[in-house]
């Protein structure tokens, strides 16, 4: 039978719901607050949702909210509410849930609403996952003001430029954008002249360059095109550099064009300025991978969260991203553990077979070893040509390769000379 999870902070409510449902033969979980319902929602992946509004720690709106930024609403969500009003049904509606009931709940209209919502369910699986953005992450503040900020933006403004850094949010933000399509065009991999047909395609949407500084001369012509047909076709367009005007100019990028990509710049963190915010960000990345079939399922542990917390990210959302699909892919197990980190993310040193768990004096004198003898057999155990490559006198030299236990080549070079 379908699963529900019931998401309410009043007992009686959970109870009472639970006992009809499960008498209907439904698989129940429920969750009393927002926090519990993001965990359950993840572990037991329910087949419908009732999704209470007004909750102690985050109202239902927000969680939808959440959830639809991160690709996770695919399930229906029925809202409920003891006094909603006109505006947050059609608002919960808008933002993706597929009913609304009002408390009381009556018996015949819960089963009701329940069926119809179950039955909608095999049309809502097969739409496309959306994108994430930066409302998956509500917990985070600096996150949370980089949105508004955009949001601002994008009711005055049709391009704005990122001013990036290495390892920049800048593909995250440029998602983030209000538009009224998910449509998304990337003109950095558009390496023909860009046509009326594609921006057609991309109505309503994104157009994103990553890095302004890698565009061709092409590129820099399909760009100075679009920006003069963006309020044509409705679009938004999100233009990244570490680059400043005077230097792309310079570069020989058109005056005109550069200074008008400038009008409305915005500063992007990098990932090392929200180092706090990145195991919540791998973990959505990873929700978000499973959720559209593209790994197996798989959860990060609190060591591997703290591991990818406190690698470098010079790539950015990028790198980040790849590093959480290797990961869910390359892990066998379903938990992901700090060692799985390091073992798959982190190339195992060169060390020739050297024993690196020694003490340094032991380790020293194995090094040693391995290094004379190397060059010993490449001089044919001629002690002078030796001396010269190694930079000791014969001497000493002597006296090192016997302190080692290495026999050296004096016989050899007696009987050579």
């Amino acid at each position: 039978m379908p699963s529900i999870l019931i998401v309410d902070d009043e007992v009686g409510i959970r109870e009472l719901l639970s006992e009809i449902l499960s008498d209907e033969g439904f698989d129940i979980t429920v969750a009393e607050n927002a926090a519990a319902a993001r965990a359950q929602r993840n572990k037991a992946r329910p087949d419908l949702v009732l999704l209470d509004i007004w909750m102690p720690d985050s109202d239902g709106i927000s969680l939808l909210k959440e959830w639809s930024a991160g690709g996770q609403l695919n399930m229906p969500v029925i809202m409920m509410s003891g006094h909603g009003t006109i505006d947050t049904a059609v608002e919960a509606t808008r933002i993706g849930a597929i009913d609304y009931l009002e408390k009381p709940i009556a018996l015949q209209k819960l089963l009701g609403t329940v069926k119809r919502a179950l039955e909608s369910r095999g049309g809502q699986e097969s739409q496309r996952i959306s994108p994430l953005t930066l409302a998956a992450f509500p917990r985070s503040s600096m996150l949370k003001d980089l949105a508004k900020r955009l949001g601002q933006i994008s009711l005055r403004a049709r391009h704005v430029m990122f001013r990036v850094q290495g390892g920049s949010l800048a593909e995250l933000a440029a998602r983030s954008l209000p538009t009224r399509r998910e449509h998304w065009l990337d003109l950095g991999t558009v390496t023909g002249p860009i046509d009326l047909d594609q921006l057609q395609a991309a109505q309503g949407g994104i157009l994103f360059i990553e890095e302004l500084g890698r565009l061709s001369r092409l590129q820099q012509k399909n760009l100075a095109f679009t920006l003069e047909r963006l309020d044509r076709y409705d679009l938004h367009l999100a233009v990244a550099s570490a680059s400043g005007a005077d230097d792309l100019i310079e570069q020989g990028w058109d005056a005109t064009t550069v200074k008008r990509l400038f009008e409305v710049s915005l500063a992007i963190p990098s990932l090392d300025e929200v180092r706090d915010d990145i195991p919540d960000l791998a973990n959505q990345l990873l929700v978000h991978l499973v959720e559209s079939g593209e790994v197996p399922n798989r959860k990060f542990d609190t060591g591997a969260l703290n591991a990818l917390r406190t690698r470098g990210w010079s790539g950015g959302y990028a790198q980040l991203r790849g590093a959480v699909r290797s990961l869910a892919l390359g892990t066998l197990d379903e938990a992901i553990t700090g060692e799985d980190v390091q073992r798959l993310l982190s190339p195992a040193p060169l060390t020739h077979g050297l024993p690196l768990d020694l003490p340094l004096r032991e380790a020293r004198e194995a090094f040693e070893r391995v290094y004379f003898e190397h060059h010993l057999q490449l001089e044919g155990g001629n002690m002078t040509r030796l001396a010269e490559k190694t930079g000791l006198e014969r001497t000493h030299l002597y006296r090192k390769l016997k302190q080692l236990g290495i026999q050296s080549g004096r016989r050899s070079e007696e009987r050579s000379s």
